[in-house]
């Protein structure tokens, strides 16, 4: 007699992201093993990221060099510049990068801090003196030539800026660690007269000694961050009165540019992972929450790895906090929009990708930054090249590890992926070698009352291929063009695909690719004509699987070249046999 198969499904897989710290018999299967190239929509599904397009067509100041830091301009006259830094230089522009460095000044580095400031830009950079730029002035001025300018000498040549209360702030010079500076009030150029002023932190540092890394201001508050402990002065609104009001020891900030405001905390990157200001305030006489904690172990081994410099930014917008290892040119994407059980956020893993620098527009927009120039956050290709969205669950034993458990199927149900390859693999026991079945996604573009009606084959419709009529023509799915006979290579690039279709200009008919041969498509009845489809293909394939273990884990893969995709479901039919 034959065995029942057991369906199980894995609704919204990776809804909870990659999870590498607890056992892989133990998770929840809500979480991945790996999920590149993704991040979690809307809807709680794993979905691919968007790509870069490289908005930038003349690079020659920038030459071979990578872009640093990206940062918007805008005055309160509305007028706007997008400043940007690579090769020893300060840049201006998207489409052109313009040189603005100062003449006869020597730029040796490019770790600079762009902050704007009432109706100008400014730049910090250790051991050298900031810089200016307002809309008046035209160009970019040291801040000593500035006229009125007080004070500013090599004391105050910080690694760290801050805009705030009216004021800014530096902080981190060659030789002092625990001193910061503060301007007169709305005068970015004064800091030796009026209100401005210093303070020495040295004898307050809860551990004794540390060394200020950055600045943060949040809720009246100035945060002084160190590379071990935290600070906290209340009343920084008027700096002179200003109190301790809070330290915290053993968690620090790693770096000045993993620092990130998102209008109701501070996030931050310590020594264990990403921290939230508020939460380490709050909870620092408990056992402390880590944003990370999913992937904590892969944090530290970045961390002791990085040789270069750390990029992030947050997008409120795409509801993201992006964290770069530029070095080890990885970038870890945290879902800031609500967090597990556990008090961390939902993270997915971007490897490859050559991002170097960020900035968000006041509009909304990403810019990034990278050996090409600036490109825009948006589409699906990496300035018109694939990239490889990837997951794959943890070990999946469906209630009993000691079970043989033999796959019969593995049916994904995917959302868009117009056209894509998608690679279902499969393996037993952690075994690294898994089997592989690969399909084609159909294709569908959106269809509108009274425009492009799209007309239904059940010959067609049973491949998952769609058919659209344009002026009378019927175009199916991968059009390869007017040929005089039948052509051999597909859509793909390589062996012909189901829905691969031509026009015969000798025959004056038109063929589409099937089941392994070419059919005339007049021969084929319409079983149905819609004025309206949805804006997005959903397919559910239905793939043969072999084998069979204790232990499974599935994963799919595909290029992402032109379409999103999303993961909404995978069932799984499998037969349970006999006790290992």
């Amino acid at each position: 007699m034959a065995q029942k198969l057991n369906s199980i499904n894995l609704v919204a897989p990776a809804f909870k992201g990659i999870n590498t710290e607890d056992s892989p018999l133990q998770q929840d299967p809500s979480f991945a093993e790996i999920a590149d190239n993704a991040v979690i929509d809307k809807r709680g599904r794993i979905a691919t990221r968007k790509g870069h397009d490289v908005i930038t067509t003349n690079k020659t100041a920038l030459g071979t060099a990578t872009l640093r830091a990206i940062k918007e301009f805008k005055d309160d006259a509305g007028n706007t510049k997008v400043f940007s830094v690579g090769n020893n230089k300060i840049l201006s522009g998207t489409t052109t990068l313009a040189d603005e460095t100062p003449g006869s000044y020597t730029i040796s580095a490019d770790n600079w801090k762009m902050v704007n400031f009432n109706d100008k830009i400014y730049f910090f950079q250790r051991s050298h003196e900031p810089l200016v730029y307002d809309n008046a002035g035209g160009s970019v001025i040291k801040l000593s030539a500035v006229s009125g300018a007080a004070g500013v000498t090599s004391a105050m040549y910080g690694n760290e800026v801050l805009a705030a209360y009216g004021r800014l702030w530096t902080a981190d010079f060659g030789a002092d660690k625990s001193t910061v500076y503060w301007s007169d009030l709305l005068i970015g150029h004064d800091w030796s007269g009026g209100t401005s002023g210093s303070i020495d932190i040295s004898k307050v540092w809860p551990d004794g000694y540390d060394e200020i890394v950055s600045l943060a201001a949040h809720n009246g508050l100035l945060i002084i961050f160190g590379k071990h402990s935290i600070v906290v002065y209340e009343g920084a609104e008027t700096p002179a009165t200003m109190a301790l009001s809070d330290t915290v020891a053993g968690v620090g900030c790693v770096d000045r540019d993993t620092v990130q405001h998102t209008g109701t905390d501070v996030l931050f990157l310590s020594h264990t992972g990403l921290k939230s200001f508020g939460r380490t305030i709050q909870e620092k006489s408990m056992p402390m929450a880590n944003l990370s904690s999913s992937i904590t172990k892969d944090i530290i081994s970045l961390l002791q790895n990085e040789t270069s410099f750390y990029r992030s930014v947050y997008s409120p917008e795409e509801g993201f906090y992006l964290l770069t290892f530029v070095n080890q040119n990885v970038t870890y994407c945290f879902d800031v929009r609500g967090t597990l059980e556990n008090g961390s956020y939902r993270v997915t893993r971007w490897p490859g990708t050559g991002f170097t620098s960020y900035g968000r527009l006041e509009n909304g927009k990403l810019y990034i930054g990278t050996t090409e120039g600036i490109s825009e956050y948006s589409g699906y290709s990496d300035n018109g090249t694939k990239y490889r969205f990837k997951y794959y669950s943890p070990g999946l034993t469906f209630g009993d590890p000691s079970m043989l458990k033999r796959v019969k199927k593995i049916r994904p149900t995917l959302v868009g992926a117009n056209s894509a390859t998608v690679f279902l693999k499969w393996a037993y026991d952690f075994d690294t070698a898994y089997r592989t079945a690969e399909f084609t996604v159909g294709n569908q573009q959106p269809a509108f009352y009274n425009e492009g009606e799209y007309p239904a084959y059940s010959e067609l419709s049973s491949y998952g291929i769609s058919s659209t009529e344009v002026g009378g023509v019927v175009i199916v799915n991968k059009y390869l063009g007017e040929l005089t006979s039948a052509p051999t290579t597909g859509s793909g690039g390589g062996a012909l695909l189901n829905g691969d279709s031509y026009f015969n200009k000798t025959e004056s008919v038109y063929y589409v690719y099937i089941a392994g041969s070419f059919t005339n498509l007049e021969t084929l009845t319409p079983s149905s004509i819609s004025e309206f489809t949805g804006g997005e293909l959903t397919s559910r394939r239905a793939v043969n699987a072999t084998g069979g273990g204790g232990v499974i884990n599935i994963g799919l893969e595909a290029d992402i070249n032109g379409f999103a995709l999303s993961l909404q479901e995978i069932n799984v039919l499998v037969l349970k046999g006999k006790v290992l």
